[in-house]
């Protein structure tokens, strides 16, 4: 294998990393998430398009130390989405969020699964592809809602509830998807057995974590008083327990959604998430990058015979993407609100979605044109979801801060 040039991919990091904070920040300078720049960044430098990067080049080694860090902002991504949940809510969610999350996870699964076995797809390719379709990107929709001002209304907090569940179930759904990608039987006892060591080792992480993390990080925090410790002691935490879920039979992604879930609200909890924000901002935009560099465009093409399948495929995912959950909002038919909103607040699959397709095509479930269509369809569900919801869920007008007490202005001045 030919010899990795250190400085020379030193740049070619220092381009990745330009093109997806540039794409990202033109992105939301549109009102859409940043991820959807950071995916189109990728399919510019990929082997289709500019062919700064080839990841179907086994012979490049600089496609190793790509994918180990993009593996790394897998984990840092689910550690930070832990680090943002909250335990006690999650236990406490509404019936409600309960229902939507519930069918937003079986109705699309089962729309993606029967689109795929009508194609004549194999088994496993339309389990994977079902899979895919049950994410929801709770980051995304938590960020548009707050920017609209509606955070607190009720539809929201029943969308950011489902959402929540749905990437916990996600989670588990990955790791049955990995097992069975990875050539378990496909049966309901092996289905059992594989969901049963994700929520037994997150159950079991999350009570024995609760009783020894605090003396731990208050024993490091007396007795090690160097600058960053928290988040160094957090990140051990996540890469720790990422390799006991994946030495469990879990996905190692679960064991760092666990050490999120286990250090949000501690007294450490905001000195952690900005340590870990700062490591993310290298780390992320490189799995969307090289995701996004995976996309052969040239299966797009509705010119070429062959793919017509491909943006058949592809078509139909995003239908049954949108339909599954825009449908999963009018489940709760006893609430008032706006259903409208929590259906299309249950539609982008964003980062969830894009782990799904690349682990189907690390384990080779997946050829480039299915993969195409998958990743298609995470960018078409992220890309519509902000529009409709500011369209369905207009912003609150921003009101007046009250004036200051009388007398305030001198307290200042004198100060």
């Amino acid at each position: 294998m030919p010899h990795l040039d250190v400085p020379q991919f030193l740049g070619l990091l220092a381009v990745l990393l330009l093109a997806a904070k540039a794409l990202g920040a033109a992105a939301q300078a549109i009102g859409q998430p940043a991820v959807l720049g950071e995916l189109v960044a990728g399919v510019l430098v990929g082997g289709s398009v500019l062919g700064l990067i080839d990841l179907q080049d086994a012979r490049d080694p600089r496609n190793e130390v790509l994918h180990f860090l993009g593996e790394m902002g897998v984990v840092i991504l689910l550690f930070e989405i832990g680090l943002e949940s909250n335990l006690r809510k999650l236990l406490e969610v509404g019936g409600v969020s309960a229902l939507v999350a519930l069918v937003g996870v079986v109705l699309p699964f089962a729309l993606g699964y029967g689109i795929c076995r009508l194609l004549d797809l194999g088994n496993l390719v339309a389990i994977v592809a079902g899979a895919s379709l049950t994410a929801t990107s709770v980051g995304i929709t938590a960020r548009v809602l707050s920017d609209l001002g509606r955070l607190q209304e009720p539809e929201s907090q029943i969308v950011l509830g489902a959402a929540v569940l749905d990437d916990v179930i996600g989670l588990v759904i990955l790791t049955v998807v990995s097992g069975l990608a990875l050539g378990e039987e496909i049966s309901a006892l092996g289905v059992a057995k594989i969901t049963a060591v994700a929520f037994g080792f997150l159950i079991a992480t999350l009570l024995l974590g609760r009783l020894v993390m605090p003396t731990l990080f208050r024993l490091a925090s007396k007795h090690i008083n160097l600058p960053g410790t928290p988040t160094m002691l957090a990140l051990m935490l996540a890469l720790g327990l990422a390799w006991l879920a994946h030495v469990a039979g879990s996905a190692h992604i679960i064991g760092a959604f666990a050490a999120g879930l286990l250090l949000a609200g501690s007294l450490h909890a905001k000195d952690i998430e900005k340590g870990v924000a700062s490591l993310g901002h290298f780390f992320v935009p490189l799995f969307f990058v090289t995701v996004g560099a995976a996309v052969d465009v040239s299966v797009f093409n509705p010119f070429d015979p062959a793919n017509q399948r491909t943006l058949l495929v592809g078509s139909l995912l995003i239908a049954g993407a949108i339909a599954g959950k825009f449908l999963a909002g009018y489940a709760p038919f006893w609430f008032k609100g706006k259903k409208s909103v929590i259906g299309v607040g249950m539609v982008p699959r964003g980062e969830v979605g894009l782990i799904f397709a690349q682990k189907g095509l690390e384990t080779r479930v997946f050829d480039a044109g299915m993969f195409s269509a998958v990743t298609l369809m995470v960018m078409v569900t992220t890309f519509i979801a902000p529009p409709l919801l500011k369209v369905l869920f207009p912003p609150r007008p921003q009101t007046p801060k009250p004036p200051p007490p009388e007398g305030i202005e001198d307290l200042v001045t004198e100060a």
